[in-house]
């Protein structure tokens, strides 16, 4: 990536151009394509940035999702939407910042925060494609709310097949309470199987029953969020969900290694689909992940996992595929986050996004066809997840993070594993990029209080505010 100059602004300015320009990008829009494309998008759950084979995992063979990067591009900078489940997929169902909506951290269960959740506000990223006729189609998991005015249906989805809590046992189907939790649509359903191969087949399902419409299916697998349960191997999750019954069973790498290679047999069979109904130069593939990787997952080059702002925590794998218009075979060092593909996938689709959408995300698909040159990003993160305070921006190359009562300034292009503090001898960037940081928080705080909501975060154990209840988070 070519290095930028970073200009030093008074704070005053830096306000002012972040509150002017929330989103110089925001709204940008090329032309439909011909014809309308289909869309996949396959996200993955608490899968490490060094997990999948083309971003040098050494023991996980995923030859389906490393196809795509060989028949597409990967993305080396691309960003999740928080460290957590539920804000990372309010940021993609919104495409916008999820602190706008008091959603900071993973929502609680049902039976400790039933009045959580994301309500429907008639902008969604589902709802917009279903209104410019497409078929739309969640299939596994939700953890935005389990009310009716929360629900995927609700925000567009015109068939939903999963479940709505942050996990749930691979073979009883039941939440961390041990509570029946796999719908069809708004009925609890009960159906036999390993949960990645359901989600696998639902999707089959969906795009047989849809060639003769544009269709958009969210392929959300809970793959490879524990508990750790391997395919072929029915077990019983106990507990906090993190070990298995019996007693003695002990999780391992191996197990992690199982199940990922599980879902990417899973992404074979739909691309398969994909080729048998002559869809697959009509579809944008898009693979990424919601978060940073768990304690079984490996996150290396980066630094640190889940729950934190490191770079291990929130930059993820992200590939595209789309024939004939991006070239196969090619990286980029393009910075993004996970609400671009929301205003991209919409750009693509000749969606009509009204003003009020007020998208923050950037149409990045003109970069990954080579029509536009790369473009210096600058997003923010905020997270008191555990009840551990963070926050970050990244701006070009530098990225300011605020760690507890520490700040550091990385170079994240040249040192990826955050070991050199730049603080000292960058006094003046880490004063501008904390100015900004700051008029970003008091933007989307202020529109959250307009919207009557306060963010909360939910940790282990920690108090929920905001839209109603309090509850234990499930991460």
């Amino acid at each position: 990536m070519t290095r930028r100059p970073m200009l030093t602004v008074a704070g005053l300015a830096v306000a002012a151009a972040w509150l002017a320009g929330v989103g110089p990008h925001a709204q940008s829009q090329v032309p439909s394509p011909a014809g309308r494309p289909n869309v996949v998008l396959i996200i993955t759950d608490d899968v490490g940035y060094g997990d999948i084979g083309s971003y040098g995992a050494p023991d996980i063979k995923t030859p389906n999702i490393d196809g795509l990067a060989r028949s597409g591009v990967r993305l080396t900078d691309f960003y999740a939407n928080a460290t957590l489940c539920s804000p990372t997929r309010a940021g993609l169902v919104t495409g916008r910042y999820q602190q706008r909506f008091a959603i900071e951290a993973a929502l609680g269960g049902v039976s400790t925060a039933e009045e959580q959740g994301l309500p429907a506000s008639g902008r969604s990223l589902p709802q917009l494609l279903k209104t410019s006729g497409y078929a739309t189609a969640l299939l596994g998991k939700w953890h935005l709310g389990y009310k009716p005015e929360f629900s995927p249906n609700a925000h567009g989805y015109d068939y939903f097949f999963g479940f709505k809590s942050g996990y749930i046992d691979y073979y009883q189907h039941t939440d961390g309470a041990g509570l029946p939790d796999l719908f069809e649509n708004a009925a609890p359903v009960q159906q036999a199987g390993y949960m990645t191969d359901l989600i696998t087949a639902k999707t089959v399902r969906f795009i047989e029953q849809n060639t003769g419409k544009p269709f958009f299916a969210e392929v959300a697998y809970n793959a490879g969020h524990w508990p750790y349960q391997v395919p072929d191997k029915p077990s019983v999750a106990v507990g906090n969900a993190r070990h298995l019954m019996p007693h003695d069973a002990t999780s391992t790498r191996g197990d992690y290694v199982a199940m990922m290679e599980r879902a990417d047999q899973g992404v074979g069979e739909i691309l398969r689909t994909l080729d048998r109904l002559n869809l697959a130069r009509t579809t944008i593939v898009i693979f990424t992940n919601d978060n940073g990787g768990e304690w079984l997952s490996r996150n290396a080059p980066l630094f640190n996992r889940k729950w934190t702002l490191w770079e291990g925590g929130i930059r993820v794998p992200a590939i595209v595929r789309w024939p004939g218009h991006i070239p196969a075979g090619r990286v980029s060092p393009q910075v993004g986050i996970t609400m671009d593909f929301t205003a991209s996938i919409l750009a693509a689709a000749g969606a009509a996004v009204p003003p009020d959408a007020r998208l923050e995300g950037m149409n990045i698909f003109p970069i990954l066809e080579g029509r536009a040159p790369v473009v210096e990003r600058t997003l923010f993160w905020r997270t008191a997840a555990g009840n551990h305070n963070q926050k970050a921006v990244r701006r070009g190359d530098y990225k300011l993070l605020i760690d507890a009562n520490h700040e550091f300034v990385f170079d994240v292009h040249r040192d990826l594993g955050e070991r050199t503090d730049l603080a000292a001898e960058r006094q003046e960037l880490a004063r501008t990029l904390q100015q900004q940081l700051a008029a970003w928080e008091a933007d989307v705080d202020a529109e959250a209080r307009a919207n009557g909501t306060t963010s909360f975060n939910v940790g282990r154990g920690g108090r929920a505010g905001g839209r109603g209840g309090t509850g234990r988070g499930q991460p």
